[in-house]
């Protein structure tokens, strides 16, 4: 997936009516089911910056789920930005820049590792949704995956089709992927990784039928988790991460590059497993060549031990403390039938920020 590309899509999707200068405002369409009709116009496929001919093949072929292709990518960024919220590098976006996240990603990095996989994760979440809810005409309901029904339930609701949706994230995040290089092998395999996060985390979701909420009928269908059980997995993953090495093997084709695991004692990495191979910046100062921004005046939490912690975020440099105030509501009643009274009150908070 090209975060350069990436960037014209979540420039627009967290900036709402922004336009980067000459650029078409064809990424309306990730506002919503109304830019559909688009579709007719191919026009708008080939005005986008960076696309290579694949990408620009299913552009083309099945507009109308590019809005979700690109809510999906916001989706995976902000549970990135989530995951990463108490950690020195925290998924910091760029604002006025091609690439999203800046230079952090040119480097094979763990973080490179999660941000491609939630990314791609995402999009197959957000296109397997969007058909379940049916506002595609190209995809709906998984008839495909039922199997027989169990005791006391029977299959019904709308099965979420996962497989379309992994099937367009592959197509597309993927087709840039096609290089005979490390880094472009290192890609697909966390790609791939996010998205069998997806299919692995699929679940029977039922509802109960009958007078007064009885469980005299029962209907079952599969269904996707909350995209957080996604990130909590995937961040897990990253942190467990394989380092891998660099091998070059001289093919009819030319040059080619591949991954081993950089540590024979170690269990090696499966599809499930995220990996990169080159070491991360400390990301404790600013640094304008690797994209860190440093950790100065970033919240911490002095009571923890871990890398939120002030001792570890702030790098040794020590914190600062400061008082705020903060309204809250408070002395809550709930009065019958059916509302709830609060009164305000005024809370005195210590905040701790790095030096």
């Amino acid at each position: 997936m090209d975060y350069h590309l990436l960037g014209l899509i979540l420039s627009f999707l967290f900036n709402g009516t922004k336009v980067l200068a000459g650029y078409p405002i064809w990424w309306s369409l990730a506002l919503g089911q109304q830019y559909s009709s688009l579709g007719s116009q191919p026009i708008l496929c080939g005005s986008i910056p960076g696309l290579v001919p694949k990408q620009l093949r299913f552009c083309r072929n099945y507009i109308e789920i590019m809005p979700s292709v690109a809510e999906g990518v916001k989706l995976g960024i902000q549970e990135c930005q989530h995951q990463f919220r108490g950690r020195r590098w925290n998924c910091t976006t760029v604002d006025d820049s091609l690439a999203i996240f800046g230079p952090v990603l040119d480097k094979a990095t763990r973080e490179s590792a999660f941000v491609h996989a939630i990314a791609s994760a995402g999009v197959a979440f957000a296109v397997t949704r969007s058909c379940a809810e049916g506002t595609s005409t190209i995809c709906g309901c998984d008839s495909h995956h039922k199997g027989p029904p169990g005791d006391g339930w029977k299959w019904g609701g709308c099965s979420e089709d996962a497989d379309f949706g992994v099937l367009v994230s592959r197509e597309f995040a993927d087709a840039r992927e096609n290089r005979p290089d490390a880094r472009s092998a290192m890609n697909r395999h966390n790609n791939e990784a996010g998205r069998t996060t997806i299919l692995d985390h699929m679940h029977l979701k039922c509802k109960c039928h009958g007078l007064s909420g009885s469980c005299e009928v029962k209907t079952c269908w599969w269904a996707q988790p909350d995209f957080r059980a996604i990130g909590d997995y995937l961040k897990d993953k990253y942190d467990s991460a394989s380092e891998m090495v660099v091998e070059k093997h001289r093919e009819s084709r030319g040059w080619v590059e591949t991954l081993r695991a950089k540590y024979a004692l170690f269990k090696p990495p499966t599809e499930r497993d995220l990996v990169y191979y080159e070491n991360s910046p400390n990301f404790c100062e600013p640094n304008p060549e690797t994209g860190s921004f440093g950790t100065r005046d970033r919240t911490c939490n002095v009571t923890s031990h871990g890398i939120d912690g002030c001792d570890l975020l702030c790098c040794g440099r020590g914190h600062n403390t400061r008082t705020e105030k903060r309204k809250e509501k408070c002395h809550c009643i709930f009065h019958w039938c059916c509302y709830v009274s609060c009164q305000e009150c005024t809370r005195v908070y210590d905040v701790h920020t790095c030096k």
